[in-house]
């Protein structure tokens, strides 16, 4: 018996996104496009070019793909869209590098008076080692951000020959599935990641300045009534107050003398 193609279902064809690590579908899109996410050669760009039959007039390197590719291959910002272990010793090993070689001799020499206090130079150095990691996350925020909204836009903006001859070009069904589906599955985890790493960084850096600064404003009381103390009794040098504190006795029934 023969099958009634009307009556018989035909599987939907799935749109397909494969990575190195993992591989995801959409339904019920028409096409299939094989984009891998870090290519090895110059000659792979190809694959993120726009599909046969769609016209792009947008330039090969101010397509949204090819600069998320390009980004994610960059320094530093490769760093985010890798293994996260990976990722957080490579922050912390750049902070600790600043702070040991840039921080710690800056805080050492720039220390105020000839007695250089431990404390404040070790605040100083952590500061700016996190200060450093702070600024370096925050540039690879913006980077991630700018390319996932070009991604995830329906239009792209462009320029022919340069800043004078701007233009928008719409994308297509096809063109705005595939850039969204990236954008969803590999920018936004990125995005997270690096959201998180700088409220963490944020909070460790409001740390480190109010430990500095309450170390500063306590050692700056400690002085005060340690001059205030000195000033009282010079050595060698007679003094009427310090008189009065020593000899009350001497100076009775003379005012300024505070009976107890």
């Amino acid at each position: 018996m023969a099958k009634n193609p009307i009556l018989s279902p035909k599987p939907p064809n799935l749109f397909f996104f494969s990575s190195p690590s993992s591989t995801f579908s959409l339904l019920p899109y028409q096409k299939s496009f094989n984009l891998p996410l870090k290519p090895n050669s110059s000659n792979s760009l190809r694959n993120y070019s726009t599909p046969p039959g769609t016209e792009c007039p947008v330039p090969l390197d101010q397509q949204p793909i090819i600069e998320y590719q390009n980004l994610s291959t960059s320094f530093p910002f490769s760093w985010a869209s890798g293994d996260l272990v990976e990722y957080a010793s490579r922050l912390l090993a750049t902070g600790l590098s600043f702070g040991l070689l840039v921080g710690l001799p800056v805080s050492w020499f720039g220390s105020v008076g000839s007695d250089h206090d431990q404390v404040k130079v070790v605040l100083g150095s952590l500061s700016s080692g996190v200060f450093v990691v702070t600024m370096a996350v925050l540039r690879m925020y913006l980077g991630w951000a700018y390319v996932g909204n070009r991604l995830l836009s329906a239009t792209v903006e462009y320029e022919e020959t340069g800043w004078y001859d701007g233009q928008i070009w719409v994308k297509t069904a096809e063109v705005l599935a595939r850039d969204r589906l990236l954008g969803s599955f590999q920018v936004k985890p990125v995005l997270g990641r690096l959201k998180n790493s700088l409220v963490a960084l944020a909070i460790s850096l409001f740390i480190c300045v109010a430990l500095l600064i309450n170390y500063e404003e306590s050692q700056k009381e400690l002085q005060k009534s340690s001059f205030e103390a000195a000033d009282r009794v010079v050595a060698g040098v007679y003094n009427d107050d310090s008189a009065r504190t020593f000899e009350p006795d001497a100076f009775c029934g003379e005012p300024g003398l505070v009976p107890e």
